[in-house]
């Protein structure tokens, strides 16, 4: 019996499949908590956080059910998940101008802590990814996608320090606008680079 090497496609699917998976309860987990954590402390960058993180949940989602699909539906699947990050992107900005209004007490400690646990909930998963990166345009945004918690994360844990500091609650805001901005920036570019592969 000859090996026509048949099986190699498959192992790395279901290998794929795996790592989606994992980042998929990860990612949902952490939106849950950060989401009922920036809730408690009052924090746009918490909640912000929160929302990619559930963005990212979703575009895992979708990248699961692209593997083993066409290329058309994977380009699809790509353009789907910008479409819903540029979605929560606005959403976080308008939630930061809402608490800018209202005002807000964010809690420090509550966003240093809950920043830590997504951080290394988000370094975790792009280890997992890291193969990806350079794979086909769904799997790219998957990865993007998780590069953007960890700038997200870093950014929180510096704006609880300074909120801790300074005793004034701008450097949340200041964060929860960044985080929006760049949410927007990364569907922007998932959505150009889904645009590039339907044009070859």
């Amino acid at each position: 019996m000859t090996d026509c090497g048949c099986a190699a496609p498959e192992v790395k699917t279901a290998q794929e499949r795996r790592v989606l998976y994992i980042a998929l309860v990860l990612n949902a987990a952490m939106a849950v908590i950060g989401g009922l954590a920036g809730w408690y402390a009052q924090s746009s960058g918490l909640l912000a956080d929160a929302l990619d993180m559930l963005a990212d949940a979703a575009a895992y989602s979708i990248a699961l059910l692209a593997i083993g699909r066409t290329a058309l539906f994977k380009t699809r699947a790509a353009t789907l998940s910008g479409g819903i990050l540029l979605i929560l992107g606005a959403g976080i900005l308008f939630e930061v101008g809402r608490r800018l209004i209202y005002g807000a007490e964010p809690l420090s400690e509550w966003m240093i802590g809950t920043a830590l646990l997504s951080l290394v909930v988000n370094l975790t998963v792009l280890r997992l990814l890291a193969p990806m990166k350079s794979g086909e345009v769904h799997l790219r945004a998957t990865w993007l996608f998780t590069r953007a918690d960890v700038v997200a994360n870093l950014g929180v844990i510096l704006a609880g320090v300074l909120v801790y500091w300074l005793r004034v609650p701008y450097p949340d805001y200041v964060i929860g606008t960044l985080i929006g901005l760049y949410v927007i920036k990364e569907a922007i570019e998932i959505l150009r680079d889904a645009r590039s592969e339907t044009a070859e």
